[in-house]
């Protein structure tokens, strides 16, 4: 059997594509031989002072709320514990299409097992510095005009590769999942490879 690598992906809870690349990811988990770990990014600090229509500035107003309870969990417990917190987060905003509030916060951390308590980190400024290291530490070898998902993975040779996508609806699974996986891995490993795009017809499918 291969050797067991590290694969770190950078999410923001609030964002469908980078829910059902996550899905996608513990899918891979299983028929590859990687293990998959994960860090916040946030495009609310992503998005910082660019001009936006109002309805998307008023969802990155929004958007702080879940990132820095992650970024508090993930300080009280370690980052090993945003796994199912970003699950219990996703499965709540993404399939139930709840609202971002205290209520979500509150039942997500109690769904993984952590401190309710921690759901008042949502009003805090208290944790944005961490949040925000965590976001430039996903962000940095990417650049800055492409959001999240952003997946970090030791290349075909070995070397770290870093780069943003896929964007998938719905999830591959099983050894289509690792297909996709085998394919990516190679562009983002092949030196001078920056885009591979298609216009997009499908709205985001969570089966």
């Amino acid at each position: 059997m291969s050797e067991r690598v590290t694969v770190n992906m950078w999410f923001d809870p609030i964002c469908p594509w980078a829910w059902i690349t996550s899905r996608w990811l513990l899918e891979v988990e299983r028929v590859r031989a990687v293990d998959i770990r994960f860090h916040v990014m946030s495009l609310s600090v992503l998005n910082e002072g660019r001009d936006l229509p109002a309805e998307y500035q008023a969802l990155m107003k929004s958007g702080w709320g879940p990132v820095r309870v992650c970024v508090a969990a993930g300080q009280r417990y370690g980052t090993g514990v945003l796994r199912d917190l970003y699950t219990a987060l996703g499965n709540r905003i993404h399939l139930q299409s709840e609202q971002l509030t205290g209520e979500l916060f509150t039942a997500a951390l109690t769904d993984a097992g952590l401190d309710p308590e921690l759901a008042g980190a949502a009003d805090s400024t208290e944790y944005d510095g961490a949040l925000r290291a965590s976001h430039e530490a996903g962000m940095r070898p990417v650049g800055t005009d492409v959001g999240t998902p952003v997946i970090h993975a030791p290349g075909p040779d070995g070397n770290p590769v870093a780069f943003f996508g896929p964007v998938v609806t719905p999830a591959p699974r099983g050894e289509a999942a690792g297909r996709l996986w085998d394919g990516v891995l190679l562009v983002a490993g092949t030196p001078g490879f920056f885009e591979l795009k298609r216009s997009r017809e499908l709205g985001p499918i969570f089966d």
